[in-house]
């Protein structure tokens, strides 16, 4: 039976096993890839230049876009090489690695979502002690902790989960190292560790979940009472798209990980993960930019300067 020690690669879950297929898979993810590239970069880039966006709402879909770019790129070019190159392979480090990273950003970009929910509710319920509660020192600090948060969570289940000994086989029922398909691979009553650190992380997630289902019913009730249709209009804008983003968010998550044992199957399992784990990053940027005229403007800038720019 092969343990730990013994393990140096793990199996990967192919999409598809027909050669013309594998290929409509690498240009399909890189399709994806390369719209998320260009999507969140374009938004990285404007934010950064234009100096009217230099705001915490704006500082804040800054880091957000950075997270999405981590994300993506921490599972999409390795399942597109698998597939490019006809193999299902990653080594044992690369495993950790993906693991790490993905929790990482995940964890950081759910934290990163709450503290956007709470820079509306200040902007919209209490417009004027703005400045005071989102200084540029505080919003550095939130997003900081978002950063921190996820690092402190990729740290505590990457090494818990990789210390289990592994002794039923090497293959990874998904595209991409996944924390409960290794655990399924353990043989020691030891995974109880991390699944008490799984309920843990469950109960800070529904914590978060409960502050931004809170600040938006405040946020409605604020905004629905104001006089003109035309301020109503505007602070919705301002809020649908992140509320837009963080349903889209949760709702893949909770149906990936809590989607009843019945209806669960490989081919469901692989489709459920890419919707969360590969089409948000590429969707974000145009639900952002979709209502934002101010980002639009700062798009269509940075786009004409691409264009014509000439040194």
């Amino acid at each position: 039976m092969p343990n730990t020690s013994s393990i140096t690669q793990f199996l990967l879950l192919a999409f598809v096993d027909t050669r013309e297929l594998q290929l409509l898979h690498f240009w399909l993810f890189l399709g994806i890839y390369l719209a998320a590239l260009l999507g969140n970069g374009l938004i990285i880039t404007a934010i950064a230049c234009d100096h009217h966006l230099h705001t915490p709402m704006y500082f804040f879909l800054l880091n957000l876009s950075l997270l999405d770019l981590g994300s993506i790129s921490t599972t999409a070019p390795k399942s597109m090489a698998n597939s490019l190159w006809d193999t299902r392979t990653i080594s044992y480090a690369g495993c950790a690695a993906q693991v790490s990273a993905f929790v990482l950003f995940v964890t950081a970009e759910y934290s990163l979502l709450t503290v956007m929910a709470y820079d509306r509710y200040v902007a919209i319920c209490k417009p004027l002690h703005y400045g005071t509660l989102l200084g540029s020192r505080a919003c550095v600090h939130m997003a900081a902790a978002a950063w921190g948060s996820g690092f402190l969570n990729a740290v505590l289940h990457t090494a818990n989960t990789f210390s289990l000994p592994l002794c039923k086989g090497s293959t990874i029922g998904q595209f991409f190292c996944e924390i409960p398909q290794i655990l399924l691979l353990s043989c020691s009553d030891t995974y109880l560790r991390e699944f008490g650190l799984i309920v843990v992380s469950a109960f800070a997630v529904f914590g978060c979940f409960v502050f931004i289902v809170v600040s938006y019913v405040q946020i409605f009730r604020t905004v629905l009472r104001i006089p003109s249709q035309q301020g109503r209009h505007k602070a919705f804008s301002t809020c649908l798209p992140h509320l837009a983003v963080v349903s889209l968010f949760v709702s893949t998550v909770v149906f990936a990980y809590l989607k009843p044992p019945s209806i669960s199957s490989p081919s469901l399992d692989l489709l459920v993960a890419v919707l969360y784990s590969v089409v948000p990053p590429a969707v974000n940027p145009l639900i952002y930019s979709m209502r934002n005229q101010e980002l639009k403007e700062a798009l269509w800038k940075v786009a004409q300067w691409m264009l014509f720019h000439r040194p």
